[in-house]
């Protein structure tokens, strides 16, 4: 990407922030269709969309900051539910899409699994920025995000094992696929532990909020791109450094000036990756608008929905008897803030071209995204306030 390229995205992304704010539109939305707009106008700008600037340059930035906002203490009473809707729900969401799109749209069964796999991603990017502008409850908002973040996690997991199994041509070995899978989880947990670890502890003799920054951006994308050169998972490497790094102890190891910086940064690059993102996203949605409306893409469409909505109801079920119980309210929300973003794209982006459906799981995966951007991310205020959520203050 160059230069140019850059600041035209950022002259797009001010412009887009200043309108949507002032029609009181989802920030994401504007970009979207802003980039839909570009493309449409044949505007000379070669901006390409590939699974290497979205997974590893867009991806671990947001990964680290949101899971930088995330109280260790209400994570960690929350985990029994954010880890079920995480593994489970991945699971039965999976099982939904797979079996319509096998039975309903005739594709093969690998190629029905890797889309039922990738697409249960969530990235609930423009649903948060709504929670925070109308002071939903901070239970919810952690329930959104931190199952969405453990649930980029495992789905990333459960796909690189499937796209390894098809190129080695070992076919299903339960021990092999179980062993992939914890090596996979765990060895991002200890990757990105010792590395956050072993930046706090330099960052101790900085007293410099330059080089603090500097140790936190080593933290963000040194986790994930280590973790993922030694084949385990990169997701969960930054989200573990970010964890850290957002609950440590600042007073030990980040100078008082280095506190009032990291934050703000943090936000900052957040805002200039979803431009880019969603800049991008819009600009390659024009090229595919012909087949968004085909039978096979809206009935990719429903199954998602039906398969979050079997998730959530049924998982919230088994909690709800015990302290740990969801409100219907933040149920309903919950289902329709499972939005879909960046990480459904990057796998998408990766499938091997051997599989007959790459191109139509694809373009399924752009509309399921367009779907939840534009129709649930534009109506998520509305929702809220018909189920009339109190604002967290009350």
């Amino acid at each position: 990407m160059s230069f140019i390229q850059i600041g035209f995205i950022l002259i797009v992304a001010c412009i887009v922030s200043i309108l949507s704010r002032w029609q009181g539109l989802p920030y994401s939305v504007g970009l979207v269709a802003s980039g839909i707009i570009l493309a449409l106008i044949k505007l000379p700008m070669d901006l390409v969309l590939t699974h290497d600037l979205l997974f590893n340059i867009l991806l671990p930035p947001l990964i680290f900051e949101a899971a930088m906002q995330l109280n260790w203490s209400a994570f960690r009473n929350n985990l029994p539910v954010t880890l079920t809707l995480a593994f489970l729900g991945v699971f039965l969401a999976g099982i939904v899409v797979v079996l319509g799109m096998h039975i309903i749209v005739d594709w093969s069964w690998f190629d029905a699994i890797l889309f039922g796999t990738l697409i249960v991603a969530t990235d609930p990017i423009s649903v948060i920025a709504t929670f925070k502008e109308m002071k939903v409850e901070s239970r919810l908002r952690l329930l959104v995000e931190s199952e969405s973040l453990l649930n980029d996690g495992v789905v990333a997991v459960v796909f690189a094992v499937l796209i390894s199994m098809s190129r080695d041509g070992t076919g299903f070995n339960f021990d092999e696929i179980t062993l992939s899978f914890l090596k996979m989880i765990f060895g991002g947990v200890i990757t990105g532990g010792l590395i956050t670890i072993g930046v706090l502890l330099l960052s101790r003799y900085a007293k410099d909020q330059f080089v603090e920054i500097t140790l936190t951006i080593i933290a963000a994308y040194g986790s994930f791109l280590t973790a993922e050169y030694f084949h385990m998972s990169g997701i969960i490497a930054s989200l573990t450094a970010g964890l850290i790094v957002g609950n440590a102890d600042y007073s030990e190891f980040i100078s008082k000036t280095g506190r009032d910086y990291i934050a703000p940064f943090w936000e900052y690059i957040v805002f200039l990756v979803n431009s880019t993102v969603f800049l991008l996203i819009g600009l390659h949605e024009a090229d595919r608008m012909a087949q968004l409306l085909s039978i096979t893409v809206i009935i990719a469409v429903i199954l998602v929905f039906i398969g979050r909505s079997v998730t959530v109801y049924s998982i919230c079920a088994l909690f709800s008897g015990s302290s740990l119980k969801i409100d219907i309210r933040h149920q309903h929300i919950l289902v329709w803030g499972g939005l879909r973003g960046a990480l459904p794209l990057a796998l998408a982006l990766i499938i091997p071209d051997s599989f007959s459906e790459k191109q139509n799981i694809i373009t399924a995966t752009f509309a399921v995204v367009a779907f939840s951007i534009f129709v649930q991310g534009l109506t998520m205020s509305q929702l809220i306030k018909i189920l009339r959520l109190k604002p967290d203050s009350e």
